[in-house]
């Protein structure tokens, strides 16, 4: 197969890095390289972001329906190349093909949704005094940048394009170094679908590329989905040169918490769904603590070993494969040590933990569903996020343990509560300080659900009208109302 070269949108044209700089990626099945992708340097972000300064002013005077108009077109383009898009996210990624498929549909439907929001950008008048009319109304930011994890590389990009387009600002979008090459598609839709420097597109580093884009004043509004160091750095680059809106949609340690009246089969079922195989794992909303009330521990714990252990690790392109590759050497080796610290703690390591055996795993970045048991408190495997397939199960009996380790607990993200008592679920659901609770049910993010976190799993809520709103600046206009003669 041909190598793929991933360039940069900028302007409105397709250019490579200005230093002529570029990154190589690698298939994580296999490590053989396919493909590469300009890394943009101080002047390509300084440019992109000039750009998007010179067509936001147009992009927002064009008002709500003609800004509707070109996000379904960009949507349209992203449908005509569906399957070119997940092939290439497949190879890059090692998530499974036909989860990449849903991706780049989800993203689509996501442009959509917000397209037919845009009417929902209201102000509100005030009544301060009786003579003037108080009012407010939203404008956009202007440019704003975009920086996405490497999880679910496209469906990120092209998503959270959709609020702040139809909100009527510029984009500087910075694709995963890991995982850069259908950045370069999206880069190519964008052009042949949008004004020149609406939307601009840059792979590189995060020391490179993202640490200008940060630092770069003009840009008023960052929003990023990553990790919580990154989100630390981000905000210190950011103070450093201006005071600006940053949003952040981070990691978490997520429990699932079956309680004693739970349907054993369909805890099994929610728990190994929650924890997001198909992307090995790698999944922010992944539900890795799996908290079983004594009454169901033995029942559950027996069936979730017998499902994780037929979890058939393989080519990710194989309809039968449940589980491809991390993404990544270094996001292997940090996998891998965190098995081995569990290990080294005292929890009972009873599936995976290894490379699967066979010529077919002899390369590439592969790794074992991982299931441990006898997890406490005080393992790592119950306080620290892996972001890989790995489940910890630990053990309780009274409500209070719960929200002990909740309170004690620095991320608060995700939360699944799983029993056939409603009220007891709400009860812990009102009282978990985490953004998004599923009762019953685990995994999806639902249209116009607003999704983020608490403590240091974000700031901001992305996924509904919430996003749009934070995407705009809130200005109050007072005006005097002379009396009549």
């Amino acid at each position: 197969m041909n190598l793929v070269k991933a360039r940069l949108l900028i302007g409105g044209e397709l250019v490579d890095a200005s230093d002529g700089s570029e990154m190589t990626t690698v298939n994580p099945a296999n490590e053989r390289v396919i493909g590469f992708a300009a890394n943009a340097g101080a002047q390509d972000v300084a440019a992109a972001v000039g750009a998007g300064e010179a067509a936001w002013p147009e992009w927002a005077s064009i008002g709500v329906d003609k800004r509707s108009s070109y996000m379904r077109a960009l949507a349209a383009g992203i449908r005509s190349r569906k399957h070119e898009i997940a092939k290439t996210e497949t190879r890059d990624t090692g998530n499974l093909f036909t989860a990449m498929l849903d991706d780049v549909e989800r993203a689509a439907a996501r442009i959509e949704f917000y397209a037919g929001l845009g009417h929902a950008i209201t102000g509100t008048t005030y009544p301060a005094t009786p003579t003037h009319l108080h009012l407010s109304e939203r404008e956009p930011f202007g440019t704003v940048g975009r920086i996405v994890a490497f999880n679910h590389p496209f469906y990120f990009q092209a998503s959270r394009l959709g609020a702040p387009l139809i909100a009527g600002n510029s984009v500087v979008m910075k694709s995963p170094d890991q995982a850069p090459l259908s950045g370069g598609i999206l880069a190519e839709i964008c052009q042949q679908t949008l004004p020149a420097g609406v939307v601009n597109i840059l792979s590189g580093s995060g020391l490179r590329t993202g640490d200008a884009l940060v630092r770069d004043p003009r840009v008023k509004r960052i929003g990023f989905i990553g990790s919580v160091n990154t989100a630390l750095a981000i905000q210190r680059a950011a103070a450093e040169v201006s005071i600006k809106h940053i949003t952040h949609e981070l990691g978490g340690k997520n429990m699932m918490v079956v309680m004693a009246d739970a349907d054993v089969e369909r805890a099994a079922d929610l728990a190994i769904a929650g924890m997001n195989f198909e992307w090995q794992g790698q999944s922010c909303g992944s539900t890795s603590c799996l908290m079983l009330h004594d009454a169901v521990y033995d029942a559950v714990m027996a069936l979730v070993e017998k499902k994780i252990r037929r979890i058939k690790v393989g080519d990710p392109f194989d309809a039968d494969s449940g589980m491809g590759p991390l993404i990544s050497a270094a996001h292997y080796e940090k996998v891998n040590a965190a098995v081995e610290k569990g290990v080294a703690q005292g929890a009972t390591l009873l599936v995976g933990g290894e490379r699967p055996k066979g010529s077919a795993f002899a390369a590439g970045y592969w790794i074992e569903p991982t299931l441990f048991a006898d997890v406490t408190a005080e393992h790592a495997l119950s306080t620290e996020e892996i972001f890989g397939p790995v489940l910890s199960v630990m053990r309780w009996s009274k409500p209070t343990e719960i929200l002990e380790k909740d309170n004690l607990a620095t991320l608060g993200l995700t939360a699944s509560v799983i029993g056939r008592d409603v009220g007891a679920a709400i009860g812990f659901a009102r009282r978990l300080r985490v953004g998004y609770v599923w009762i019953n049910c685990v995994g999806p993010h639902y249209t116009g659900v607003p999704y983020g976190g608490f403590k240091n799993s974000g700031v901001g809520r992305e996924e509904g009208l919430e996003e749009i709103m934070g995407y705009t600046d809130l200005k109050s206009i007072n005006i005097l109302i002379p009396p009549l003669s």
